[in-house]
């Protein structure tokens, strides 16, 4: 079976110096891919700028700017190649990434989507830290059939979109990116995406994603995050199989937890007005804070993941 053909999408709008570090780690890919850059209608010379690059780079312009979830939709459509790999203007890749998900996922043709670790830079590209390693081995995968149990139990970081290739048949099939959310729009898409096959993920640092102060996610209100937070999981439970329906927790029960996890975040941001009000009445719930513990050590990898994580490269 012949290795899967890639496209690099990068979204922009306006960050023309950050777009040009973006294509130029594109345009080193060991392996060669199809470059698309979908702008959101930017005007500080952005449109010139990749046209002089002539055919080494394709573009696609919208009129108007239609946030993140419609440049990513407007730069797939036009995509040539069965893989996308995203990546939004201010990340940008290391030179290998393509080609180690290339052969990645010629291990496992079954899958839809695959996750790498990133390391997260500060402006100057000073690595102030590194994505976790996420399971066995080198490259792992998990059957289909898992993967929304281990979203709703916290054991299936598939991460950013640096992170993230997804097969372009599984994301036109999913609906694309959903334009009505301000945020979380990549992970609503992964969910969708991950009922088209299996999930691979790659521990190796493949991807570089800057980290700024005051960050957006930073300046949305806990009680909207929360909000956020329990409609992605909703959307995760309903896509659970039936395998695995007999021991799920109740929605009620993964409300509560997650009004404990951002009561946390409060106390940790010393908003301790919004710790009370996130705090109740959760904070009586015992499953709530078992699915709490819980998901502090599936993240810390204290305890053994509730899914089949299966080695594909040890």
């Amino acid at each position: 079976m012949s290795a899967p053909t890639f496209s690099i999408v990068i979204t922009t709008h306006n960050r023309l110096a950050l777009l040009q570090r973006a294509i130029a780690s594109a345009l080193v890919q060991t392996v060669p891919s199809e470059i698309i850059v979908a702008d959101n209608a930017s005007t500080d010379g952005t449109q010139a700028y990749v046209e002089s690059l002539g055919e080494q780079v394709v573009y696609r312009r919208n009129s108007t700017n239609e946030n993140h979830a419609g440049a990513v939709n407007a730069g797939v459509e036009v995509a040539q190649g069965d893989w996308v790999k995203l990546v939004d203007d201010d990340d940008y890749l290391a030179p290998n990434c393509v080609e180690v998900m290339q052969a990645a996922i010629a291990l496992r043709p079954e899958a839809a989507i695959c996750s790498c670790q990133a390391a997260q830079v500060d402006a100057e590209e000073t690595e102030l830290s590194r994505t976790p390693v996420t399971g066995p081995g080198k490259i792992f995968y998990i059957p289909q059939s898992d993967i929304h149990y281990g979203m709703l139990l916290e054991v299936v970081p598939f991460g950013t979109p640096i992170q993230v290739a997804f097969r372009r048949s599984a994301f036109l099939q999913s609906g694309g990116w959903d334009r009505s959310m301000t945020s979380c729009d990549d992970i609503d898409s992964w969910i969708r995406i991950a009922q088209h096959g299996d999930a691979l993920f790659i521990n190796e640092c493949l991807a570089y994603r800057t980290v700024w102060p005051g960050g957006t996610d930073q300046k949305i209100a806990l009680q909207r995050r929360l909000n956020t937070n329990i409609l992605i999981k909703e959307r995760i439970y309903e896509r659970i199989s039936e395998q695995h329906r007999p021991k799920l927790p109740t929605l009620a029960s993964i409300r509560q937890y997650l009004h404990l996890h951002w009561m946390l975040v409060a106390l940790k941001q010393k908003q301790i007005s919004a710790a009370i009000a996130l705090a109740f009445p959760a904070v009586f719930s015992p499953t709530a804070w078992q699915l709490l513990q819980q998901a502090i050590d599936f993240r810390k990898q204290k305890t053994s993941p509730p899914i089949p994580k299966k080695v594909l490269t040890p």
